[in-house]
């Protein structure tokens, strides 16, 4: 009986559905069901009563599923312990990561990531919506904010300090704020998110909180496409320090209302169990944590970020 073949039983188990099993695995619907054919000779038994419109466990199934559940934990564990204690980093990683953040940093650095570690492949998934880990084809994912999910595991990677910036054309043209209620008469760059836009902007200043609804003509759901408006003169963002290092280091950008700081957020790697903690996931996590301190640190240098911000 394959290893693989009682992975494919556990899926259609979860999802009552070999169409969205075989789609979470990466494989098409007939080798599923191939898969599901091959155990249930082995066993003897129907563990699925299958109809045109559904799919429920059998008696047998309920009794067989979870015990198949553990052995292949334990199986998994024996495989993790064995390439830690041999150093073997390897395996396939199905990240998730956020649009911006994905294509203009962490594309780079998971280059030198596999660079590194030759035995590792990567698997990339680009999106900034919340991952449905049973739904959607990935094991990890970084994510800005606190996870607020008890059944997930979470590491945090870093606080990630917000910026307002604006091209100094944008400036020229249209004044320097010198308070976030100036805000108002400027042209806010929004975010949304689950259509929500965000368009009331947070500051801290003086231990106090200062909040301000912008106007705007331009919102989107993808991250990326406000940071591209911002450096194309249209407005003012608030965006994440990471973000907008690029262009804040090469001067595309320049941040404005210093003295008046954004409310932070936080950066995560998020995995759905401890089975995707693999010695491949925890170096990635390191790495970054390695390369975030980095680019704060030229932040830091280019004086768009204190050491402050970052604690």
């Amino acid at each position: 009986m394959l290893l693989e073949d009682l992975n494919v039983i556990l899926k259609v188990a979860e999802f009552r559905n070999i169409t969205a099993a075989a789609e979470s695995l990466d494989m098409r619907t007939a080798t599923a069901s191939a898969a599901i054919k091959r155990v249930e000779r082995a066993l003897g038994v129907e563990l699925f009563i299958r109809t045109t419109r559904h799919l429920r466990l059998s008696v047998a199934g309920e009794k067989y599923i979870p015990n198949c559940e553990q052995a292949l934990q334990l199986l998994n564990f024996a495989k993790q312990n064995v390439k830690e204690d041999l150093d073997v980093i390897d395996g396939e990683l199905r990240i998730s990561v956020p649009s911006d953040l994905g294509r203009n940093l962490i594309l780079p650095w998971l280059d030198e990531f596999i660079h590194e570690h030759a035995g590792v492949s990567v698997k990339l998934h680009i999106s900034d919506s919340n991952i449905d880990f049973y739904r959607d084809p990935v094991d990890i994912a970084l994510r800005y904010g606190t996870p607020n999910d008890a059944n997930l595991y979470g590491f945090k990677i870093c606080k990630v300090p917000r910026v307002i910036c604006a091209t100094t054309e944008y400036l020229k043209n249209n004044g320097l704020p010198q308070h976030p209620n100036d805000l108002t008469t400027h042209n806010g760059l929004l975010y949304q998110l689950h259509d929500i836009i965000h368009d009331v902007w947070e500051f801290d200043h003086n231990e106090k909180s200062i909040k301000v609804k912008v106007q705007s003509n331009r919102a989107s759901n993808d991250a990326e496409l406000v940071r591209r408006w911002c450096v194309n003169g249209k407005g003012i963002a608030t965006k994440s320090s990471l973000d907008m290092s690029n262009d804040l280091l090469n001067d595309k950008v320049v941040p404005i209302l210093k003295e008046f700081a954004p409310k932070p957020t936080e950066l995560w790697l998020i995995c759905p169990s401890r089975q995707t903690i693999t010695p491949a996931v925890r170096l990635l996590r390191e790495h970054f944590r390695i390369k975030c301190a980095e680019v704060f640190a030229q932040l830091i240098n280019k004086g768009v970020l204190t050491q402050e911000n970052i604690k």
